[in-house]
């Protein structure tokens, strides 16, 4: 079993495995980021183990876990990948309690951040690589680590998860980035993983503050759509993406209230992105 170290501001994950496909795409997405150096403290060890026996020749598996707990059943071998990028997702969600968490996207542009939460199906992975690929900086694809009673968000770079049609759309618009191997037929369809360019790697340590909360949704052949929402409808909908909202308690009911009474607050219906990355920028970024 391979052990390496990944350092992902703030998090460092120690990683067992025994499957090489899993190590190449590791070291595609990551680069020097993943090390065989141990030395340093882990904050979480997790272990993605090849199914052994007569099952890896009939159908082969892959397992998961995280502090010798496994929390999910065994998926495909070929999206082991795929589920350890999952896996580590569900770890920080699931454990992490000194900051508030949201599932979100998140992007700044200067130093103002821009939170996108919302459901599968949305459109909220496209639009993240499309404007991190496009002079905004990505500080996360699924989670926003929010300071409590702040503003401030703290970057947990990782790649950005594309499902179906938007890998070959993000194939042909970034031709030159890294992607990983196609996790097919997952619970999402068909999955790939993108690498943020290196700006945003580079600037991983440095956080933004919260200046908007957009719902997105794609909608094909619509004109963008703009709705701005009540503050009520805007908390409501923030906390229905909160991660760790009942742990949190006080704290997180403030933290969001902090965040919906100072952010400009939006649903919007898009087909173009490009029409989506002017209004963002001309409406909200400008006016923060």
């Amino acid at each position: 079993m391979e052990q390496l170290s990944l350092n992902l501001h703030p998090f460092r994950f120690g990683i067992e495995c025994n499957i090489p496909a899993v190590r190449t795409n590791l070291e595609k997405i990551y680069g020097s980021r993943l090390s065989e150096d141990m030395s340093s403290i882990q904050d979480y060890s997790i272990r993605l183990d090849g199914v052994g026996g007569m099952r890896r020749f009939i159908r082969p598996q892959v397992r998961f876990f995280c502090d010798q707990k496994e929390p999910f059943k065994p998926l495909n071998l070929g999206q082991a990948y795929a589920f350890l990028e999952w896996g580590m997702n569900w770890t920080i969600a699931a454990h992490e309690v000194q900051n508030v968490i949201i599932h979100s996207a998140v992007l700044a542009k200067g130093d103002k951040a821009i939170l996108f939460p919302a459901p599968p199906g949305s459109g909220k992975s496209t639009i993240t690589a499309y404007l991190a690929f496009n002079g905004w900086r990505l500080l996360s694809d699924e989670m926003a680590l929010i300071n409590p009673n702040t503003l401030e968000v703290t970057p947990f770079v990782r790649p950005i998860c594309l499902k179906n049609q938007s890998i070959d759309l993000a194939r042909n618009w970034f031709p030159e980035a890294h992607f990983s191997t196609i996790a097919k037929d997952t619970h999402k369809g068909d999955v790939i993983h993108l690498s943020p360019p290196e700006c945003s790697w580079e600037q991983s340590t440095v956080p933004a503050k919260i200046v908007g909360v957009v719902f997105p949704k794609y909608m094909p052949n619509n004109d963008l759509t703009i709705y701005q929402l009540s503050k009520l409808e805007a908390f409501a909908e923030l906390a229905n993406n909160a991660f760790n909202y009942g742990v949190a308690g006080k704290t997180g009911f403030e933290t969001l209230t902090k965040v919906i009474d100072q952010s400009s607050c939006f649903e919007i219906h898009h087909s173009q992105l490009s029409d989506v990355k002017e209004f963002l920028e001309q409406d909200i970024i400008q006016h923060a």
